[in-house]
């Protein structure tokens, strides 16, 4: 009786085991991209409230099957960024559009992985200069690793894969009151470069990432006042905007985030194969169907409203309907 027992209770034991392994592959097989040749991947899509229950801002672009540059890192970044597939050694520029904190509060985690790479790798990092409250990109970096009085002075390694860390930094502070685009970083595969954007009183950035595949247009949130930043995204194949606050939203808001109409305005204008939405907030994911038709009305291509983890591979832009 005893060996039967036994014998039941190591067979639901290894159903189990098998179980746990089958559903972990097939989660992490519906997480990730299947397209990696040239693909924007949402990874947060959420804002800086808990009320979407979704991460904060952080999208991954995939360029020849890599991960290449990460734009964000807002919270919950950290996990969907393991979720996603990507890697820290492939990454060739993080870029951090402005320092709210749903913007950047998951950049010094993501970093510490400097500490498990087998072979010592290089990453630039650019955001913002300066501007009222807000730090520039390199007073940011030096505020949490700097080795006197760094909020995590134990990762000064990250200045020059020192002290464990197998991770060197290349920081870089972009000037967001420029007229003219700014050269980010450029290599062989990519070109990228920002744009200064009006998010109310906040230094903020726009991204254009240029290929061979074509090109792909992120703005963070802006109110859509700045009329260069149509010119800065014309051509786009793939356009991503956020949709942070419905139609009938207070003058106050409207003032930090642009409304359904504006994103639809500003889209027309630009007029890209595609149009993503993100940086949904809860009352706005109640009223997203509405906000979306108003956007409609102005912009007439295909509009994709994506979740956390969605992938867009440009592709998406030469097919036809």
């Amino acid at each position: 009786m005893e060996e039967n027992k036994k014998s039941l209770y190591l067979r639901k034991a290894s159903l189990l085991t098998l179980s746990l392994f089958f559903s972990a592959n097939v989660l992490a097989g519906g997480l990730q991209c299947e397209n990696k040749d040239f693909t924007l991947q949402t990874l947060g899509t959420g804002g800086p409230i808990t009320d979407d229950q979704r991460a904060s801002s952080g999208e991954v672009i995939w360029l020849n099957g890599k991960s290449a540059i990460l734009i964000d890192a807002g919270g919950g970044i950290f996990l969907r960024f393991g979720q996603s597939g990507a890697r820290l050694e492939d990454l060739k520029l993080i870029a951090i559009s402005h320092f709210h904190t749903d913007h950047v509060s998951d950049l010094a985690p993501i970093l510490k992985g400097g500490y498990f790479l087998k072979e010592k790798e290089t990453i630039n990092l650019a955001g913002p200069e300066s501007g009222g409250v807000f730090p520039s990109m390199m007073q940011y970096f030096n505020a949490l690793f700097k080795k006197e009085n760094g909020a995590y002075s134990y990762l000064n390694g990250l200045y020059n894969a020192t002290d464990g860390l197998q991770l060197a930094s290349h920081v870089k502070d972009i000037n967001y009151t420029a007229t003219d685009p700014q050269l980010v970083y450029q290599d062989d595969e990519m070109k990228v470069t920002a744009l200064g954007i009006p998010h109310g009183d906040v230094p903020c950035l726009a991204f254009r990432i240029e290929t061979a595949k074509g090109t792909i247009v992120v703005s963070a949130d802006q109110n859509g006042s700045n009329n260069a930043f149509a010119r800065f995204a014309k051509g786009a194949d793939m356009l991503v905007m956020p949709l942070a606050i419905d139609e009938d939203t207070d003058e106050t808001s409207k003032f930090i985030h642009a409304a359904p109409d504006v994103v639809g305005k500003v889209a027309a204008e630009i007029n890209p194969k595609i149009l993503v939405l993100n940086h949904f907030m809860g009352k706005g994911l109640r009223l997203k169907d509405q906000s979306i038709d108003i956007v409609k009305q102005y912009y007439h291509g295909p509009v994709y409203s994506s979740r956390d983890l969605s992938c867009f591979p440009i592709s998406l832009a030469n097919a036809k309907e």
